[in-house]
């Protein structure tokens, strides 16, 4: 790629910017200068207005007020395609690509070439092939888009901003689905954009990631900028203590053991499921046990089949007292089985319907009376559950969509809890949540602990498995491989077992 022109001249400025969504105030009067050609990092908990500050920079969201400038030129942008007329494109955390189509027709969406009315399939080939080798990234053309990994259906949407000439790429959690080695894969694409001239915006709540890849951060803390500095000067530590306005003193909770006498609540025997081969394991009452593995190795897949949103094909899983498990995920919930989705968005909310609508979804039987839901007994269940876990909203009838993705990540476990079960499949439990609710997220699975819960965690996070598991079950190619506990749970330990003898690859 052609190296664009004037680098680290200021490419985006933004003058005294704010947004109200009803009565929150998602940015209060925010200023911010982006250099051009450079990596221009957002951090802040969910909820301090980063995403929506991207949003208004790519054309998603209008400002109620303040100046958005591009290039030295004030302009007022209505709609993506506004923004796309001026350079502009947006990769958000929920990629927007057509799955039935190929990967050469979701690049040049809306904008084929075409000849009597119909796409000119040849020349579409040729420029496709011809931008895929100018931006350095490989994928088949022909392929369905949908049948991608993440981190290639990633590069679908990065080679469509290139191919709209994009100078100026947004970039909305953009690693929160991958594993580490299309992390890594990533972070190399997103080097050579800026490298070409171009500037990239990333939102992100992996301060890792921000510091490993940025040239400069701002913090932004309840609508408002906290401060912009070099990432060179930055630590983690340095980064927390502005986005929460205090130091994060431990990232982890401390344990309680289990009682060595505790009985199992939840007991699996040689499951098979699709992606599953012949899985056994048992979880106590009070004791974390986590699943880690490659991705691909089927971590979700058990998950889902103890949880029977997957069709099991042989084995059998139990609950304490002994009671076999049968049917789907509402007999499951009565036996006493929860669980957290990967996805909140996908398999999780009802994103338009409110906030107390969805807290009370899994145990609507105790707000019934003759099929009918009694509205006020609904409000008073659910106020009790999203107050025990701080869920802050501007109001339990506004819509869950209007929630951050902390708030969000909370609604879930209030829903499932309500439930009163014994054991919880937390699958990803802080996947796209910011450092103070991950914090507040771990507290709770611990305190759940030593409540007697049984909790199974399956996280993409070797630091976050380690830091809250009794015991860690590593899986490979569907079957569990090692068990680890004691002092013998180290991440060499979990990485020696999830790559076996000779293996390759990268820890999910």
């Amino acid at each position: 790629m052609a190296r664009l022109s004037d680098p680290g001249a200021p490419h985006v400025e933004l003058a005294d910017v704010s947004k109200r969504f009803g009565a929150v105030r998602a940015l209060d009067g925010v200023s911010l200068t982006v250099a051009r050609g450079s990596i221009h990092a957002l951090v802040g908990e969910n909820g301090a207005g980063k995403s929506t500050l991207g949003k208004i920079v790519a054309g998603l969201l209008s400002p109620d007020s303040g100046r958005l400038a591009l290039a030295g030129e004030e302009v007022t942008l209505r709609s993506p395609r506004e923004a796309l007329d001026r350079g502009v494109a947006a990769i958000g955390q929920e990629l927007n690509i057509v799955p039935q189509l190929t990967v050469e027709e979701n690049v040049f969406l809306g904008a084929e070439p075409r000849g009597g009315g119909f796409i000119a399939r040849r020349a579409l080939r040729h420029r496709y092939l011809a931008l895929a080798e100018r931006a350095g990234l490989s994928l088949p053309p022909t392929a369905p888009a949908g049948r991608l990994r993440p981190a290639d259906q990633q590069k679908v949407e990065i080679l469509r901003a290139l191919s709209r000439d994009a100078a100026l790429i947004v970039m909305d959690e953009p690693t929160a689905a991958l594993g580490a080695s299309e992390t890594e894969q990533l972070h190399a694409i997103v080097r050579s954009l800026a490298d070409a001239g171009r500037t990239v915006l990333l939102v992100s709540h992996f301060l890792r990631e921000v510091l490993a890849l940025a040239d400069a951060v701002t913090i932004l803390r309840d609508g408002r900028v906290v401060r912009t500095a070099p990432t060179a000067g930055e630590t983690e530590e340095s980064l927390i203590r502005s986005m929460l306005g205090r130091p994060l003193t431990a990232a982890f909770p401390p344990r309680r053991p289990a009682a060595d006498d505790a009985p199992a609540v939840l007991t699996v025997r040689d499951l098979r499921a699709p992606g599953v081969d012949g899985v056994s394991l048992s979880v106590r009452a009070g004791e974390i046990v986590a699943i880690a593995g490659l991705v691909g190795a089927g971590r979700t897949e058990l998950a889902r089949a103890v949880f029977g949103a997957d069709r099991v094909t042989g084995g059998d899983v139990e609950v304490a007292g002994g009671h076999r498990l049968s049917g789907g995920p509402r007999a499951r919930l009565r036996a006493g089985v929860a669980m957290i989705p990967e996805s909140r968005k996908e398999a999780g909310l009802l994103l338009g319907r409110s906030v107390t609508e969805n807290v009370s979804l899994a145990s609507l039987d105790a707000v019934s009376r003759y099929g009918l839901v009694r509205r006020g007994a609904e409000r008073r269940r659910a106020r009790e559950a999203l107050d025990r876990w701080t869920v802050r909203a501007s109001g339990y009838g506004a819509p869950v969509a209007s929630l951050s993705g902390g708030n969000q990540q909370k609604v879930l476990f209030a829903r499932m809890l309500l439930c009163r079960p014994n054991v919880l499949l937390a699958d990803e439990p802080t996947r796209g949540v910011d450092v103070g609710a991950r914090r507040a997220i771990y507290d709770m699975l611990v305190g759940l602990a030593a409540e007697g819960l049984g909790v199974l965690l399956i996280s993409s996070e070797l630091e976050e498995v380690l830091g809250l598991a009794h015991r860690v079950l590593v899986m490979r190619g569907g079957r569990i491989v090692a068990e680890l506990r004691g002092e013998g749970m180290t991440e060499s330990a979990v990485l020696a077992a999830a790559f076996g003898e000779g293996a390759s690859g990268a820890v999910a």
